[in-house]
C-alpha cells in the first residue's frame, strides 16, 4: 500500500533570524532613501548589526532587498489600518493612517525608480501591495462613514488619489510636509454637510 507523502511543513524562521531581517530592512530602507539603488549593500550590514553573509543570506542580490524593503513597508501600512481600527476612533484611525501613506508614498518614489531600473516588470512588485492598501483605506473610511464622521458618498480611492497625484506633481523636497496638511483638508472635505 503507498502512503502519501506530505509536503514538509515550512518552518517559521528562528526569532534572531528573523530580527535580523527586519533590521536589515530597516537599514535598508534608510540607505536606499540616502543613497537611491546604490547604497553600499556592505554598509547596510554593518549598520544592521550582522555580517554580509547574513544580508546575502535573507536577500541574495540588492533587486531582492529593493523589494523586500518595499513590500515591508506596504504591509506595515495595510497592518496599521487592523491596529488604528482597534484603538482609536473612526476618523482619528484614518487620519493616522492617510498621515502613514503619505511616507509610504515616500518610500515609493525613493524604490520604484531603483526598480525600474533594475528589473524589467516592476509592476508585479507593487501590484501585489495595491489590494491591501485598498481593503485597509476601505475598512477605514467604512467605519467613518458608519459612525457618522464622514459622508456616505465618499470613494476611499479618492483620498488615495489625491494624495499619491499631489505627491506626483509636486517638485518640492518638502512635498511630504505639505501632503501631511493635505491630510486635514481631505479629512475636514470628506466630513459630512449639514
Amino acid at each position: 500500500m503507498r502512503t502519501k507523502r506530505s509536503q514538509p511543513a515550512q518552518r517559521k524562521p528562528r526569532a534572531d533570524a528573523q530580527r535580523n531581517r527586519e533590521r536589515i530592512l530597516e537599514v535598508a530602507k534608510g540607505g536606499f532613501t540616502r543613497s537611491g539603488a546604490n547604497a553600499s549593500l556592505d554598509d547596510i550590514a554593518k549598520q544592521a548589526g550582522v555580517g554580509p553573509g547574513t544580508l546575502y543570506r535573507h536577500f541574495p542580490t540588492r533587486e531582492e532587498l529593493l523589494q523586500a524593503v518595499y513590500r515591508s513597508e506596504m504591509e506595515k501600512l495595510a497592518a496599521a489600518g487592523r491596529k488604528f481600527t482597534q484603538s482609536m476612533p473612526p476618523i482619528e484611525a484614518l487620519r493616522a493612517w492617510l498621515l502613514l501613506f503619505v511616507d509610504a508614498i515616500e518610500t515609493k518614489q525613493i524604490i520604484a525608480p531603483a526598480l525600474n531600473t533594475l528589473i524589467g516588470d516592476h509592476k508585479k512588485v507593487f501590484a501585489a501591495s495595491y489590494a491591501r492598501i485598498h481593503q485597509a483605506i476601505h475598512a477605514l473610511v467604512k467605519r467613518a462613514v458608519k459612525s457618522g464622521d464622514i459622508r456616505k458618498d465618499l470613494n476611499s480611492a479618492d483620498l488615495l488619489r489625491a494624495l499619491v497625484g499631489f505627491a506626483n506633481l509636486s517638485t518640492s523636497p518638502d512635498w511630504p510636509q505639505s501632503a501631511r496638511r493635505l491630510v486635514d483638508i481631505l479629512i475636514t472635505g470628506s466630513r459630512p454637510m449639514n
